[in-house]
């Protein structure tokens, strides 16, 4: 059934939107890491961001800017359940999530590609890499001290560039997701990085969740 539902977009679709409205509206949010890991133990997906064009889009920047400015050393922090990774060109990537079935879902993915590790986010042993990425992750940080934490390590554990693909206002939490206007965390407490692309989605909200993000590219660079 799980491959018949894949090979039928409209089916996919609807799918995902009947998995979603039972998901939310039966499950008490208990928090970030434990919406993530009910997810993915119950079959989810990292969502639509993840998927058909705007996975693409999201590869054709990264992929120009790691070729562009000579990065051989990447880690993502939150990375999902790969299928993102699977457009990526990277010379060496280590990706951390919360989800211990997510990484089991990339370690078998990639389990031929010698270029790509994964480890749980209580594995971190103090990695540092040219480039930190975090793809459609900060606004399921509803937790605040959470929020700080992630984006404390996202910018300590790079060398030299922090690439962060996000909506960047405030507004109050909606069950797993909570919007936030990172850029002003990081001109308070991030002084020695500087923005130096914000690179509008090629694919701008239009109500369709599928096909459009609220998501731009925002890239620092260390001082």
């Amino acid at each position: 059934m799980k491959e018949i539902i894949k090979r039928i977009p409209i089916v996919r679709i609807f799918a995902r939107k009947v998995y979603s409205l039972l998901f939310n509206n039966l499950k008490p949010f208990l928090g970030s890491e434990d919406y993530w890991t009910q997810r993915y133990n119950s079959d989810g997906n990292s969502g639509a961001g993840s998927y058909n064009r705007l996975a693409e889009f999201k590869a054709e920047i990264i992929n120009h800017f790691v070729k562009n400015n000579n990065v051989t050393t990447i880690i993502e922090y939150g990375c999902g359940d790969g299928n993102q990774l699977k457009l990526a060109e990277y010379p060496s990537c280590i990706g951390f999530d919360v989800s211990s079935k997510a990484i089991a879902l990339c370690q078998d993915i990639f389990q031929s590609d010698k270029t790509k590790s994964f480890r749980l986010m209580t594995e971190y042993k103090g990695e540092t890499a040219q480039l930190t990425l975090s793809l459609d992750v900060i606004y399921h940080l509803i937790e605040d001290n959470v929020y700080y934490f992630y984006m404390e390590r996202l910018f300590n554990s790079s060398e030299r560039f922090v690439i962060i693909y996000s909506s960047n206002y405030d507004k109050e939490q909606q069950y797993h997701e909570k919007r936030r206007q990172f850029t002003r965390w990081v001109e308070t407490n991030k002084s020695d990085w500087n923005l130096i692309h914000h690179i509008p989605n090629r694919l701008p909200y239009n109500g369709n969740n599928e096909e459009s993000s609220l998501s731009d590219f925002y890239i620092y660079e260390k001082a």
